[in-house]
């Protein structure tokens, strides 16, 4: 992508409205601009690293074994009367009349329509288990909505259901979720701690957050630093087999937000191993039983031939809530340090001396070798001075910048910047084209 070709209004100034780093950080790169109060449209930029969030989301869901559709963001009032939710839910709720005196809301969460979905094609233990998921812009009133896309009204997210026969079986989809969302933020360059967590207005009484450590973040929590060190699972763990050794080495060590806080159970830990931080929730995982399937009749015939309701679990992650995470996370007084995997672009290509005949020569050659190599290059070819191209690779924070100018070229090099350690190197054009290609840079380890 050529910048003189993009839509890129970045800010140079801090906006007096944010409060927060990657409130503050996507306004001026020119990701997100407020609508009204916690609505935002998402600007090229933004909308370029909220796809391919969504899109590792959706591999991992996949690879765990659960099932895409897409539900409407409308609801009927009439399904959340039957589960007993619709008064209970509060003010949050947006509730809409249509011309025909129906009552309808705008969906904040969807466990009871995907329970009406799923009861009216499953009756039989034969149809279970089975894990649906779909990906869909969600609201809330907020009473106060702030911190930008952190704590907006209006938001993305991948909201999934799973069904099963008992408890013993929907406990292994749960199991199931839980490793899928370990390697999910691993994916993203982030370390996520799962937290024993309050199921507030969903229900039930098993559920954790995945919680991941910012000194920005909203929640204060408590862990044992262990942790923090363990890996995520990957990618080759059997899906269809036992789990909960897996799960069990996560939660057997304390770790708690500050709802859940037990002080003398933190206390317990050693000294040297207590870690009490800041952090910022980006997944919620619940199982909640017969909640939803019971009221609403969503029954299966077992083997013995009785009706039973249905084990339930559901499983959120805020995916434009990431964004803002992942920021807070990764970013310096420069901008945003974008792990590889969720970058906009792979790497920008900054023209020094735009007019330059040899300069310009050197910059197509790097950006058509990198673009026919599978990258996706930005390139800088605009008429800006050179100081402010360089400000304005920093501040969007892609992972490496290659800077071309005719002082360098003279001398036969050109320069290949790494935003996370800020190392330069004085390479040949060819050397630094080839390094982008085949990885090679002094900053590619990025977590996998």
């Amino acid at each position: 992508m050529r910048l003189s070709r993009f839509f890129l209004p970045v800010m140079r100034e801090t906006p007096a409205e944010a409060s927060i780093v990657s409130h503050q950080l996507m306004l001026r790169a020119g990701m997100i601009r407020q609508e009204a109060a916690g609505i935002y449209a998402w600007l090229p930029l933004g909308f370029r690293v909220l796809k391919k969030i969504e899109q590792i989301v959706r591999e991992e869901q996949n690879r765990a074994g659960a099932i895409e559709l897409l539900m409407p963001t409308l609801q009927s009032a009439d399904l959340w009367r039957e589960s007993g939710r619709y008064d209970d839910y509060g003010q949050e709720m947006l509730r809409i009349i249509d011309r025909h005196e129906r009552d309808l809301l705008y969906g904040p969460t969807n466990e009871e329509m995907i329970t009406e979905i799923f009861r009216a094609y499953c009756r039989s233990y034969k149809d279970l288990p089975k894990n649906l998921y779909h990906i869909q812009w969600k609201f809330r009133d907020e009473i106060r909505p702030r911190f930008g896309i952190m704590r907006g009204r209006e938001f993305l997210m991948k909201d999934n259901y799973s069904f099963d026969l008992d408890e013993a079986a929907a406990r292994a989809s749960y199991n199931r979720m839980f490793a899928a969302y370990l390697n999910t933020f691993a994916r993203m360059g982030l370390k996520s701690i799962p937290m024993r967590a309050d199921t507030g207005p969903i229900g039930g009484d098993l559920s954790h957050e995945f919680i991941i450590l910012a000194e920005t973040g909203e929640s204060q929590v408590y862990c044992h630093s262990d942790l923090v060190d363990m890996a995520a699972p990957g990618p080759d763990i059997d899906w269809d087999g036992d789990l909960q050794p897996l799960v069990d080495a996560r939660t057997s060590l304390y770790a708690a937000t500050d709802e859940m806080h037990d002080e003398a159970a933190f206390n317990a830990i050693p000294e040297d191993k207590r870690l009490s931080a800041r952090g910022i929730e980006v997944g919620h995982i619940f199982y909640f039983g017969t909640k939803y399937s019971e009221p609403m009749k969503a029954v299966v015939t077992h083997p013995d031939g009785q009706e039973r309701p249905m084990h339930m679990g559901s499983y959120g992650v805020g995916v434009s809530r990431l964004l803002g995470a992942i920021i807070e996370a990764s970013h310096d007084e420069k901008g945003c340090i974008w792990p590889r995997a969720v970058s906009p672009f792979d790497v920008g290509v900054v023209n020094l001396k735009t007019g330059d005949a040899e300069t310009d020569a050197a910059c197509e050659s790097a950006y058509e070798q990198l673009s026919n190599a599978g990258l996706e290059p930005l390139y800088d070819d605009t008429s800006e001075r050179a100081g402010a191209k360089l400000a304005t690779m920093e501040l969007i924070g892609l992972p490496n910048a290659l800077v071309i100018g005719p002082r360098g070229l003279k001398d036969g090099v050109v320069e290949l910047r790494d935003r996370k350690t800020g190392a330069v190197e004085n390479l040949s054009l060819e050397s630094a084209v080839n390094a982008l290609i085949e990885g090679r840079t002094a900053a590619v380890s990025e977590t996998a």
